[in-house]
């Protein structure tokens, strides 16, 4: 099955391979639980509103959480919040727990927490609940352009 993240990656000759895993529960735990890949290395992408109608993307390790005013400066905004998931499903076009960096309807500017990089590869959704993409980090970095620092903090509410 494709998506529209899997045509976008495929079309730009940017390597990553499938992985599914039984999707019962919504966020990151859950999916390295499910496909035994470390917390660290799997990657929740959250939707944030900034002021004005303006949207941006934030890509953690699931075992972090957002630093809300860290991303506002990184995004040059006052301040950014977690978009609604009816907003981030409109703007993305995917439903809430598989939604992709990639192919996304409208083009958002993308923040990526450094400590990604340190990483062979990672796992991001691909589009479809129970479906994740395995590549590497700094090939995703490039190919969204992503602005990279220190944006995500211990959540001390993940699932190890």
């Amino acid at each position: 099955m494709s998506t529209r993240a899997i045509r976008c990656l495929t079309q730009d000759h940017i390597p990553f391979e499938i992985v599914h895993y039984e999707h019962l529960r919504k966020g990151a735990g859950f999916a390295a639980l499910a496909t035994g890949f470390p917390l660290e290395r799997t990657v929740k992408t959250l939707v944030l509103a900034a002021a004005s109608g303006r949207y941006a993307l934030a890509l953690l390790p699931g075992d972090r959480q957002a630093d809300m005013r860290r991303l506002a400066a990184l995004l040059a905004v006052k301040r950014v919040e977690m978009a609604d998931g009816a907003a981030a499903e409109r703007l993305s076009g995917y439903r809430v727990g598989g939604i992709s960096p990639f192919g996304f309807k409208q083009q958002l500017p993308v923040v990526m927490d450094a400590s990604l990089l340190a990483h062979a590869s990672i796992l991001i959704n691909a589009g479809r609940r129970g479906m994740m993409l395995r590549m590497d980090p700094r090939a995703l970095r490039d190919a969204l352009g992503c602005r990279v620092g220190a944006i995500g903090e211990p959540d001390s509410h993940a699932a190890h």
